[in-house]
């Protein structure tokens, strides 16, 4: 791919086609390593909550299993963004996908509630983590925006995650293919076959980052010492307002967005065969969305891509509950997955842009925990409010913390230089 660009000399002016550079290897790697692991993770969001259902699991337990998958992943990813500022990042993601690989073994090879639960708490099953390192994902964005240019994580980023949400939209259909095979409704023996998806995907992920070389990165000297500790001062206000902001994200997103299959099959009373393909479309849209908004970003700015795009899913979320019928509902739950989908990437690229280089794992781990935590908690709520027969009050919960979250994100964030960078 080439650009323009224009140059004027003291003579003359004359425009020179500059090519756009490949990108990084490890960059590929990496991008390569979510397309691998999402596949599985897309299986799971499909799949797990109704296994836990076939298993005969209430709906308020199961919102508890991802309430603790979650929190387990917040507190790990406290621990790990920032020591990863240290080094070792590879290490880290090729300790995460065993441990991954372990998780799913264990949860294909028993029934046993506690050992079960203690699988779905480490592999984060029906997280949907959109193909990153789940808890570890901190490290693999500080990686990237190392590896890149601030103009060019935009793109990038939003490639990363509309490559993500296509493997995620590959698994979720996959896992829909046993049922259509056996013509029936799968049994609870039938879903732990389902599980060598996510244990294939860890394998062949840890087989990825072994041909990765981590760079050794020096932070750069300050020219101006004495500006260092005002500009910090900068940097925690703004990952303060981070944390807020996210905060509202994550309870819009956990009072549905964990449990959505579940809640299909109690509305509508459809199985696995109806539900995995529509969220595998679900998810192609939001990599149809990434790349939109990758596009929308580079001419636009990160910020009003953002406003314009989350502003549209809010009202489709509010929407998504009034549908009468399951493909109505399907189909609006499909077209959201253009919204708040397809603005992760460029949303990851901009709290990456908030911090220096040597906090950057600090920036990434504070944008995650503070949306994990409240959306470990939203599946509660959720799961409790469905199981007492309030099939529409989370969703509408759901698009009054995700207009606020709107707001708060362009009150924040609209003067940063990450927000409004624009790629040449």
């Amino acid at each position: 791919m080439a650009f323009r660009i224009p140059l004027r000399t003291r003579h003359h002016a004359h425009t020179v086609t500059v090519l756009r550079a490949p990108l990084p290897r490890n960059v590929r790697i990496l991008i390569t390593t979510r397309a691998v692991r999402s596949v599985g993770q897309g299986a799971m969001v499909a799949s797990f909550t109704l296994y836990l259902n076939a298993l005969g699991w209430s709906a308020t337990a199961i919102g508890t299993v991802l309430m603790g998958a979650l929190l387990w992943g917040t507190l790990l990813t406290i621990t790990i963004g920032p020591l990863s500022d240290h080094g070792g990042r590879r290490w880290f993601l090729i300790g995460y996908d065993l441990v991954q690989a372990g998780a799913a073994l264990l949860a294909m090879l028993t029934t046993t509630p506690s050992l079960l639960v203690a699988a779905a708490v480490v592999g984060a099953f029906g997280r949907g983590a959109n193909g990153s390192a789940g808890a570890f994902s901190p490290v693999e964005q500080a990686w990237l925006a190392i590896e890149l240019p601030m103009a060019h994580r935009g793109r990038v980023f939003s490639t990363n995650s509309a490559v993500g949400y296509i493997g995620m939209g590959i698994g979720a259909l996959l896992v829909a293919l046993p049922a259509w095979w056996l013509g029936h409704t799968l049994a609870a023996p039938d879903y732990r076959l389902l599980f060598v998806l996510p244990l294939a995907g860890s394998l062949g992920s840890f087989a990825l980052l072994w041909l990765t070389r981590e760079p050794n990165v020096v932070a750069p000297r300050s020219r101006h010492a004495d500006t260092a500790p005002a500009l910090r001062r900068t940097e925690n206000r703004l990952l303060a307002k981070l944390v807020l902001a996210n905060a509202l994200h994550g309870l819009g997103i956990g009072f549905v967005g964990p449990l959505i299959a579940y809640w299909f099959a109690i509305k509508y009373a459809r199985g696995l065969t109806a539900i995995g393909p529509g969220l595998a479309l679900a998810f192609l849209t939001g990599a149809v969305g990434s790349v939109i908004a990758g596009t929308l970003a580079r001419r636009h700015g990160i910020m009003r891509t953002v406003v314009w795009i989350n502003g549209l899913g809010v009202a489709l979320m509010a929407l998504l509950p009034l549908a009468p019928w399951f493909w109505v509902a399907m189909a609006v739950y499909i077209v959201r997955g253009t919204t708040n989908r397809g603005t992760n990437g460029v949303r990851q690229a901009l709290a990456a842009g908030l911090t220096r280089v040597e906090r950057r794992g600090l920036a990434s781990s504070l944008q995650n925990i503070s949306f994990q935590i409240p959306r470990a908690v939203g599946p509660v709520i959720g799961g409790a409010l469905f199981h007492a027969g309030h099939l529409m009050l989370p969703f509408f919960l759901a698009a009054l913390f995700e207009l606020g979250y709107v707001f708060a994100f362009a009150r924040f964030f609209g003067h940063t230089e990450a927000a409004r960078v624009r790629e040449p």
